[in-house]
């Protein structure tokens, strides 16, 4: 997957390529991802900003191309209708990839778990043993049930979270991407973050 460069990932040229790869197209999926790199780029590292203990030790351009080869493999199993679709698909294979680098780092032998993260040592300090990472751990248990939360919620609302809170698009742009007044948006919002609200026990982190 390295190599690929930023070109326009204008819904125009991902949908050529979309139809191409459903046409058998070999070539179609490398052409994809080559297409929204530049986009896939600043999503991941948009997502990366929503899990903080992750960002301490993870490099936005490592991330994506772990992310590449999901998105990839995704791509060989299921047929994707349109860039919106593609984006969601995307969204949810950097989603994923997070979760399982915070489950490697701060898990009971994670390196985020055990040590100091890079830069919070002053010179000549030596470690007497492992980190206290009892809040690490209690950060990372609500961060995972956040993100486990969204994706099991019903199509209409993972699909406002997908555009508002990972993707980071306006409530403007997000109503238009939807086709729906902002106002139906903003009353659609509001409920989903309700909806969510009661799935986690009251309190979103955010």
């Amino acid at each position: 997957m390295k190599g690929f460069c930023p070109v326009s990932d204008s819904a125009p040229s991902l949908m050529f390529w979309l139809d191409r790869l459903r046409c058998g197209d070999p070539a179609a999926r490398n052409e994809l991802l080559r297409h929204s790199c530049d986009r896939l780029r600043l999503l991941t590292r948009q997502m990366l900003r929503r899990f903080p203990g992750v960002r301490q030790w993870e490099e936005t351009s490592d991330v994506l191309q772990n992310v590449l080869l999901r998105l990839d493999r995704a791509l060989q199993a299921i047929e994707v209708p349109s860039p919106r679709d593609y984006l969601r698909l995307a969204t949810a294979q950097i989603r994923r990839e997070l979760i399982d680098l915070a489950r490697h780092h701060f898990g009971p032998e994670g390196l985020g778990a055990n040590l100091v993260a890079p830069g919070q040592l002053e010179p000549g300090d030596t470690p007497s043993g492992p980190a206290d990472s009892s809040a690490d751990l209690d950060q990372l248990a609500r961060w995972h049930d956040l993100h486990t939360q969204i994706a099991g919620l019903e199509e209409e609302d993972r699909e406002l979270f997908e555009l508002l809170y990972y993707q980071g698009l306006t409530q403007a742009d997000a109503a238009a991407v939807l086709g729906v007044p902002l106002t139906t948006l903003k009353r659609h919002w509001r409920a989903a973050r309700v909806r969510l609200m009661t799935r986690l026990g009251g309190e979103l982190p955010f």
